[in-house]
């Protein structure tokens, strides 16, 4: 059987370190190891140059090279004869690596540390297979089902025109279509460049309206550069969730919802939700297998977030739309017990009968609307007046609401709030009060 450099998919995901050896121009040896092999074309691959001086300097002597890779799933190896074409320091497959050392090596506490110098290109001139003695995993069969399972999601997606619909049917789709359990939706607030939660599966708690950590990690290298990151094998990694896991009492002091994960996830995966070239959000995956997301999971998933982009977009743009559907009905909270509200000005956090609840533009929303109901009444709203009220300083780019008013519903529905959002209907909502509301405001 002749091998192709497509059968090694699982060696070039760096599970295991490969091997690379060289010679100088008087035939004295070389043995390094790799961190990243990566595959270019049909007939070349790309070795990551990191601080092999020797390595480097004998390739340059001598372009002839020796590599062995070892499949991350069977153990089967695989022994490489190259010929060095080109060194690349620039341009898309060179971005693309840098993107993930600097990923993998963040998470590992060496930030800055990994940094690709350049990529060496080399011609394969053959490839030769050696079986594993013990057979550690089989290599995955071809899942024939897949492209029926994409339609069927962005049929579900297609199919809803409001921002919690839209979220919920991703999810649940990649949950009994593609067999995922784990995972986050997360949407680009500019405004604060931060990337929150909006939809979450599989953890508790949910993590609605978390932030992901600002310039580290895979999900802030996949918003920041518009690429897939992945990491195949997390095992080396340092964990750093285990010390806030569980962390969801401390809401109301740090006014900070904690990131979910699972503690033994093995691979992980970031895909941008884009349109054209702007990235509104991160898919966020994670499984407890290694090597759980192939080439074929980044395409499949790169469709899914686009879809989800253009359905949210509609979304928004429908919302400016209202339309006249069932009324919500009168507020009868005579009997009830009182609500206290607690407004911070200087981040807009919400606190209500003491326990936290959100904060920045979206705890601006809810104190709105209460307020105008203490001062009329007033329990119905729509998306079209909350964008032209001045009062509500909301960012330029207000194509948001949708996924402010999603936030701000999970979160007061996660925590179980005497004051509840409910839709009505396209850019129509309601509040729900189970108690005599009172809102106080403070500066800190």
């Amino acid at each position: 059987m002749t091998l192709a450099l497509a059968d090694l998919e699982a060696c070039f995901e760096g599970v295991i370190p490969s091997i690379i050896c060289t010679a100088d121009a008087d035939g004295v040896p070389n043995i390094s190891y790799l961190s990243h092999v990566v595959m270019v074309d049909d007939g070349h691959v790309g070795l990551s140059n990191q601080f092999f001086a020797k390595t480097s300097s004998n390739i340059r002597l001598n372009p002839q090279a020796t590599l062995f890779l070892v499949d991350g799933r069977s153990g089967e190896q695989f022994r490489l004869e190259l010929i060095f074409a080109y060194s690349l320091e620039t341009g898309p497959l060179f971005d693309h690596l840098s993107l993930q050392l600097d990923a993998s090596s963040a998470q590992n506490g060496m930030s800055g540390v990994m940094r690709l110098r350049n990529l060496d290109v080399f011609r394969v001139v053959t490839i030769d297979a050696f079986p594993a003695l013990t057979v550690v995993g089989a290599r995955p069969r071809e899942d024939r089902g897949r492209l029926a399972a994409v339609a069927s999601i962005v049929d579900a997606i297609t199919s809803e025109t409001e921002a919690d619909g839209i979220v919920d049917a991703a999810l649940k789709g990649i949950r009994d279509r593609l067999g995922y359990h784990h995972g986050l939706l997360l949407h680009l607030y500019q405004e604060r460049d931060q990337l929150v939660v909006i939809g979450s599966l599989g953890y508790q708690p949910s993590g609605i309206g978390a932030d992901a950590p600002s310039g580290e990690g895979i999900i802030s290298a996949a918003a920041a550069s518009g690429r897939i990151v992945k990491v195949s094998d997390a095992s080396r990694l340092q964990r750093f969730t285990a010390a806030v896991r569980d962390s969801s009492s401390d809401e109301n002091r740090t006014r900070a919802i904690h990131l979910p994960s699972i503690d033994d996830s093995m691979s992980q995966i970031a895909v941008p939700v884009s349109v054209g070239n702007t990235t509104r959000g991160v898919l966020f995956l994670e499984s407890r297998e290694r090597l759980a997301f192939t080439r074929e999971d980044e395409a499949t998933l790169t469709v899914v977030a686009r879809t989800v982009a253009l359905a949210l977009a509609l979304s928004e743009r429908l919302s400016q739309e209202t339309e006249p559907d069932s009324k919500a009905g009168p507020v009868d909270v005579g009997l009830a017990g009182v609500v206290t509200v607690q407004h911070h000005a200087f981040d807009d956090s919400v606190f209500i009968d003491g326990a936290y609840v959100i904060k920045g533009v979206a705890g601006r929303l809810l104190v709105s609307m209460l307020e105008q109901h203490l001062a009329n009444g007033r329990t119905e709203f729509t998306n079209r007046e909350i964008r032209l009220d001045a009062g509500l300083r909301l960012p330029d780019l207000k194509d948001n609401l949708e996924t402010r008013l999603l936030l701000l519903r999970r979160r007061l529905d996660e925590k179980q709030m005497p004051i509840r959002i409910v839709p009505l209907g396209r850019g129509r909502l309601a509040l729900r009060l189970d108690g005599r509301v009172q809102v106080a405001r403070a500066g800190g």
